[in-house]
């Protein structure tokens, strides 16, 4: 009978299944009923919680923490009418030393760098780029074809809309909604416009803030708390209001050169 290859120092639970082609490497812990399927890679010193399933060709670096109920590489099942792309997706790529919390699905096509933290119930889809040492909350969705930069903050509740991108060292607070169709599912013409926002490198964005298709927020820039967002907001420039319009500076104190 052909068996995983499993290195030196492995433990398991009760109820754990491996098919033949796994890779599990050295000091590895998995809990109680982890399923783990073909081709998936387990880094050494990974500890895999209960109760998880480990998804075809995932690849999990060295020191990675799965919490219980976790799904890592689900594949997705699109409508008919989704505006997603279909076909074959490789396995999640979960960089060194990221903790992925309970009950959170990590779509394939996507990739996670190192030392990022995605939190309880949080939801990440396929074909995303996730830089290092990015947290992405508790209850957080980021949806398809999403580009987050390095030491980006995601808090709990956000809404990441597809074909959004995030550069590094952004701030997103709790329960901000991000949007990419102006015509809300109505018409094929919506199809032509489809666009999440840009958030430049280091700009903050305030608790349950909207912002619309296709905006873009320049670098440093501060969108206060409730704020609507329907223009493009100029870099190190503070906004707030619905709809949100400039009102000073950011003082120059606050800018990530000056920290």
């Amino acid at each position: 009978m052909v068996m995983p290859k499993i290195g030196d120092g492995f433990t398991q639970g009760i109820g754990v299944i491996a098919t033949p082609s796994v890779v599990i490497g050295d000091d590895v812990h998995l809990g109680h009923h982890v399923v783990i399927e073909d081709d998936a890679i387990i880094g050494n010193g990974c500890r895999i919680g209960n109760h998880i399933t480990i998804c075809k060709g995932a690849q999990l670096g060295e020191g990675v923490i799965v919490s219980d109920f976790a799904i890592v590489g689900k594949r997705p099942k699109l409508s008919p009418r989704s505006t997603a792309k279909g076909g074959e997706l490789p396995g999640v790529v979960v960089g060194a030393g990221t903790s992925i919390g309970s009950h959170t699905v990590l779509m394939a096509g996507s990739t996670l760098g190192e030392g990022c933290i995605v939190g309880d119930n949080a939801g990440v889809r396929e074909r995303c780029t996730i830089g290092d040492n990015v947290v992405v909350g508790r209850s957080v969705t980021v949806e398809n074809d999403t580009t987050i930069g390095a030491r980006t903050k995601i808090q709990s509740g956000a809404y990441i809309t597809a074909y959004v991108t995030l550069e590094e060292d952004v701030f997103i607070a709790p329960m901000v909604v991000t949007t990419n169709d102006n015509y809300m599912g109505r018409t094929a013409e919506r199809f032509k416009h489809l666009k999440g926002c840009t958030v430049r490198r280091g700009a903050r964005v305030g608790g349950g803030t909207h912002i619309l298709p296709g905006i873009e927020i320049g670098e440093e820039a501060f969108v206060a708390t409730g704020s609507i967002v329907t223009r493009d907001v100029p870099a190190n420039t503070l906004v707030m209001g619905v709809p949100a319009k400039p009102v000073r500076e950011v003082p120059a104190e606050e800018l990530l050169e000056n920290q």
